[in-house]
């Protein structure tokens, strides 16, 4: 009989880490699995040798690695997947990988390579994923609570220096501008390819300490314009994952600031498309406590006018006045410059058509505002403003900041003047200047025609369904084929 092929197994550092993390010892984590064992029915009889064995590497069988997870997920108050323990053993991975903001830098890297790694290779768990809003306001108190990450340096693996990450930067640029000229459809491809192969890659390599923050704050803004460009293709349940996996990397570089525009820009829109409209508010809050003295008051007003769209949803009109009033002022604070509307992000709006970092690398406003703001100026605010008076039912505010926002935007942000253009449709139907509203919806429905964009059609659907009281009327009848012409 041939003997069995030995196998070396490696120590199970993320189930260390978790102990650790939980304060339990071996023998107290034992007990905690034979006690959720028990509640499934099974007899379970693990002691302190049996953690002990997995932690030197050995796979339990059978159920044990999602009992194990549950047990380590009451201790800390949080979900934990088996995934995050170290026992999917390069399968079953499911519904766990991106989900999790990891406690160590080392699990950070581990978690966001493999989520570019299943993307890549179209798994089918994560385009067709929902989102549920625990998953987004947990990541968000963690970020909150978490300590900042003393070391971040690596020195094993291919030298990584300051031109790396400048080319990540320059990268990120780039596909910033082909996204707001031609619509996340024809590009995100490309981003998720780039972050699997090149960027990973950069992760795994040698790093000086100075180089490797720099490195995840670029890796980060990356992350996030692929969220935003899951959003834009229709896969909000993957965008989630890239939102959260972009917060964790956002604070491995020590970028509070930056790390408060993801949950308001990016994860606070996510939940407003949703329908949540409490955790809008609850995540831009998170973003403002969080943030409080890392940010400029362009940033400020960003995070202020995320939360009071939150607010407009829920029909709570003092509130939401009174939250506006503040991003006016804040943003007041900020100023103006002369190039304002030139460098914005791939959305940039909590409400208007996502989030994606700020301006291109090394694009200011002329004071000290980091990039990703620096887009962020009057006719952004205008957007937010325009959805928070169209969702509190004021037309003519609404309409008023509509235009504001179209007069603010060049005619390279085809995607954000089409949905500006609809949000002003929008209020001319609320003001039942039907005809009007579907002269503007067309002029809508022809620029969205040059774009590959979920989220404009997203929008399309939500003005038509507005008209339907009125489709006796002929102009609504024409713009409704004018669509059909279009979707055909």
């Amino acid at each position: 009989m041939a003997a069995r092929p030995l196998v070396a197994r490696q120590p199970n550092e993320r189930l260390q880490a978790l102990i650790q993390e939980a304060g339990c010892s071996n023998a107290g984590l034992a007990r905690r699995v034979n006690m959720v064992g028990a509640e499934r029915g099974l007899d379970l009889r693990y002691d302190k040798t049996s953690v002990a064995r997995w932690l030197r590497g050995q796979q339990p069988r059978g159920r044990a690695p999602g009992i194990i997870a549950e047990a380590l997920g009451r201790k800390l108050g949080r979900t934990v997947t088996i995934d995050e323990i170290g026992m999917a053993n390069g399968k079953n991975l499911a519904s766990g990988v991106g989900l999790q903001f990891s406690p160590t830098v080392l699990g950070a890297i581990e978690q966001v390579c493999e989520l570019w790694r299943s993307d890549v290779g179209r798994r089918d768990f994560l385009s067709g994923s929902a989102v549920a809003s625990s998953a987004l306001v947990e990541p968000s108190r963690d970020w909150l609570i978490t300590g900042a990450d003393t070391a971040v340096a690596r020195n094993t693996g291919a030298r990584v220096g300051d031109s790396d990450v400048d080319a990540v930067r320059a990268m990120t640029s780039a596909l910033i501008e082909l996204d707001h000229r031609f619509g996340s459809g024809h590009v995100r491809p490309v981003v998720v390819h780039y972050l699997n192969s090149v960027v990973s890659a950069l992760l795994s390599g040698s790093y000086r300490e100075s180089v490797g923050r720099r490195l995840f704050a670029a890796v980060s803004r990356l992350t996030e314009l692929a969220g935003y460009m899951a959003v834009d293709t229709g896969q909000p349940g993957l965008a989630q994952r890239y939102y959260i996996q972009a917060l964790r990397l956002a604070q491995a570089a020590g970028d509070r600031g930056y790390g408060g525009y993801v949950l308001a820009a990016s994860m606070s829109h996510l939940a407003a498309q949703l329908g949540n409209p409490r955790e809008i508010a609850q995540l831009a809050r998170a973003a403002q406590e969080g943030a409080r003295g890392h940010v400029p008051p362009r940033a400020q007003a960003m995070f202020l006018a995320a939360e009071a769209r939150g607010h407009a949803l829920m029909g709570d009109a003092r509130t939401c006045e009174t939250a506006i009033g503040r991003a006016v002022t804040a943003l007041d604070r900020a100023g103006e410059t002369a190039g304002e509307g030139a460098a914005g992000g791939a959305g940039g709006s909590v409400g208007g058509s996502g989030g994606g970092p700020g301006g291109p690398s090394g694009t200011g406003s002329g004071t000290d505002d980091p990039d990703w703001i620096a887009h962020f100026g009057h006719a952004y605010l205008a957007d937010e403003l325009a959805h928070c008076y169209r969702d509190l039912g004021r037309p003519d505010e609404a309409a008023k900041h509509a235009q504001d926002s179209l007069d603010g935007h060049p005619e390279s942000r085809a995607r954000r003047r089409a949905i500006g253009l609809v949000l002003l449709a929008t209020a001319q139907v609320q003001q039942r200047e039907v005809e009007q509203a579907c002269h503007t919806g067309t002029r809508a429905v022809e620029l969205l025609g040059t774009l590959r964009s979920s989220r404009g059609a997203e929008y399309l659907e939500d003005l038509q369904q507005r008209l339907e009281p009125y489709g006796s009327e002929p102009a609504v009848r024409e713009f409704g084929a004018r669509l059909e012409i279009q979707a055909a």
